[in-house]
């Protein structure tokens, strides 16, 4: 009956650059860093990511990996390391699609770039019509009424992260279907660059 190899040992393998090892390591430990990410992203294919990302982390550095008492432990702290860092680019974005909106909104002596706010409104409002009524929903509560991600959540019964990420996949929408309209795409992306880069 073959040995069953312990954490510490699969770790000295992996080290070594056994990629059995490895495999090993990750079908024990997968399970509880998905449900992790997903617990803190509520999104499947963002939990997915920081899971991939988490091993390979360990695969990459694993010639200079510490002395680990538990596995679990480590990949707990990677996991969640790059949890905050998603969470941060989601903050990131939502406070981009903030500021687009409210410079598109803000009224202007300039007539050119009234009409050019006008047509860039009315080609965000056409790709939000596109989205699922839960996302139109939401977006129209944070645009249009103001409501920060707390009043959402709690007036449509969703956590707060629930509401940043459908906010951020409505974002990603917008920037897509924008692309596809190239005589805006410059206008809006000089926009948003001004606030990413102050």
């Amino acid at each position: 009956m073959p040995v069953m190899n312990t954490d510490q040992d699969l770790l000295k393998k992996l080290k070594e650059g056994d990629e059995p090892a490895f495999r090993e390591l990750y079908a024990r430990h997968n399970r509880q860093v998905l449900a992790f990410a997903y617990h803190m992203t509520h999104s499947a294919i963002d939990a997915e990511d920081i899971l991939q990302e988490t091993f390979l982390r360990l695969w990459t550095g694993r010639e200079q990996l510490p002395d680990i008492m538990h596995v679990g432990n480590y990949l707990f702290t990677i996991a969640k390391n790059k949890t905050l860092d998603h969470l941060r680019k989601v903050s990131l974005q939502q406070k981009l699609i903030d500021q687009v909106w409210a410079n598109l909104s803000e009224t202007t002596n300039d007539l050119e770039l009234q009409l050019e706010a006008r047509e860039s409104k009315n080609l965000i409002q056409q790709a939000v019509a596109q989205l699922s009524p839960q996302k139109q929903t939401i977006f129209q509560l944070s645009r249009q009424q103001g409501l920060n991600h707390d009043e959402i959540a709690a007036q449509l019964r969703l956590s707060k992260s629930r509401v940043k990420n459908l906010l951020v996949e409505t974002l990603k929408y917008i920037r897509t279907y924008l692309s596809q309209h190239a005589v805006l795409t410059a206008f809006l992306f000089q926009v948003a660059c001004k606030y990413l880069i102050p």
